[in-house]
């Protein structure tokens, strides 16, 4: 065993379990409490492997996994940025750094990968990274159904937003987005968004 490459692995290991103390602007699907980093990405990867089937082109769904498991691992030290906050645009220079640090926390080969497979999924350029960001735009809209638009009525966040934010689900999966469209349009109707003028 290389005693240092295992006290660097081990050293990573301890510093992501602050994931779990991330709190996202959305509320579990019973809206009992707000979700956590921790819990955001075990749920994608689950439906990543539920959901597989309806990417819009072939994926290898172990790199899709491995892809949600670790997009967030930033906010560790970048904090979540509610998607549809002005502050969105200042988000990618302090999760780069925030890769920078947490990543390299890793022996250099393993720290090169995670990198590599964050950037991957930020850039959303291949058939895994488009269906990963899919469904992590996927989620917080069937959340926000599931609890009548609490964060996006918190935040008065109008349903031409999610429309244009959410929009790029569909270059992940034509199907999922139907199924988004149809969940974000059924908020309009019910009235759970577009309260504020």
């Amino acid at each position: 065993m290389d005693i240092q490459r295992f006290k660097k692995q081990i050293q990573f290991i301890v510093e992501i379990d602050r994931v779990k103390h991330i709190l996202r602007q959305t509320r579990l699907f019973d809206s009992s409490r707000h979700e956590n980093d921790a819990e955001h990405a075990w749920h994608l990867g689950l439906m990543a492997m539920v959901l597989a089937e309806y990417s819009s082109a072939p994926v290898d769904l172990c790199r899709v996994i491995r892809m949600v498991l670790i997009h967030d691992i930033v906010e560790i030290d970048a904090g979540d940025t509610f998607l549809y906050s002005e502050d969105r645009e200042s988000a990618s220079e302090r999760e780069e750094k925030a890769a920078q640090r947490i990543f390299g926390l890793l022996p250099p080969d393993q720290a090169d990968e995670f990198y590599q497979l964050w950037r991957e999924f930020e850039e959303r350029q291949t058939a895994d990274a488009k269906f990963a960001g899919a469904l992590d735009r996927l989620e917080p809209v069937m959340q926000n159904y599931h609890n009548q638009g609490y964060a996006w009525n918190r935040h008065k966040v109008k349903s031409s937003q999610v429309i244009a934010k959410n929009g790029y689900i569909r270059e992940g999966s034509e199907d999922l987005w139907d199924y988004a469209y149809r969940l974000i349009r059924e908020c309009v109707e019910k009235g759970w968004i577009d309260r504020y003028e």
